[in-house]
C-alpha cells in the first residue's frame, strides 16, 4: 500500500491525526496554485479552505493506484475556475484597494516582472493553470495533466501557446528585441 493510499485510509477512519497530516502535506502547494491563479491573497486562503473540504467529503472515490497530490492540486484548480466564475459576476472592487501599497521599481527588472505577470494573467484559464503549475509551481507534465484532466500533449501545447502569448505581449511593450528570440528557420523552396 502506496503512503498515500495509507494516509488517505487512516483519514477515512476518522483520524484527526492523519486529517492534519494531509492537509499539512498539500497545503503549500494548494494555496500556491490558489494565490497565483485568484491573484490574491485572501480569496486564495478561502479557496484553500473549500479545496479540503471537497477533498475529505471526495476521498472515498480517490482511486487509490494514483498519487493523491494531482488529484488535490485538480479539486484546487476546479475550485479557483468556481471562484474567479464567481468573480466576474460580481461587481469588481476598485483598483486603489490593492493588498500592498505602491513601490517604486528598484530597477528595470520589476517592470519586466509586472509585465510578466499581467502576461501571464491575461493568458486564457487553461493556459495560464499549465504555466502557473509547471513554471512558478515546478509540476511535471504528468501531475499537470492529471490536475486539468487532460492528455499530457495539450498540456505541452497549452504550455507552449503561453510562452508564445507572454513573448508575443513582451515584444509589443518593447521589453523583449526581436531579434533576441531564435528564429525558426523557413523551409527552402
Amino acid at each position: 500500500m502506496s503512503a498515500d493510499a495509507a494516509l488517505v485510509k487512516r483519514c477515512l477512519t476518522g483520524c484527526p491525526v492523519a486529517s492534519r497530516e494531509l492537509v499539512e502535506r498539500f497545503s503549500s502547494d494548494v494555496i500556491a496554485v490558489c494565490r497565483r491563479l485568484l491573484g490574491n491573497v485572501h480569496d486564495a486562503e478561502d479557496v484553500a479552505q473549500e479545496v479540503f473540504i471537497r477533498v475529505f467529503r471526495s476521498l472515498t472515490r480517490w482511486d487509490g493506484e494514483r498519487p493523491l497530490r494531482p488529484w488535490v492540486l485538480g479539486i484546487a484548480v476546479n475550485r479557483c475556475r468556481t471562484a474567479l466564475g464567481n468573480r466576474a459576476k460580481a461587481p469588481t472592487i476598485a483598483d486603489y484597494l490593492d493588498d500592498s501599497p505602491d513601490r517604486k521599481p528598484a530597477d528595470d527588472s520589476a517592470e519586466l516582472v509586472r509585465e510578466i505577470r499581467a502576461a501571464v494573467d491575461a493568458l486564457r484559464a487553461e493556459y495560464r493553470e499549465v504555466f502557473v503549475l509547471f513554471h512558478e509551481q515546478g509540476h511535471p507534465y504528468e501531475e499537470i495533466a492529471e490536475a486539468v484532466d487532460r492528455p499530457v500533449g495539450t498540456v505541452k501545447t497549452w504550455l507552449h501557446r503561453a510562452r508564445l502569448e507572454i513573448l508575443d505581449r513582451l515584444r509589443s511593450r518593447g521589453l523583449v528585441p526581436d531579434e533576441d528570440v531564435p528564429k525558426t528557420p523557413k523551409s527552402p523552396g
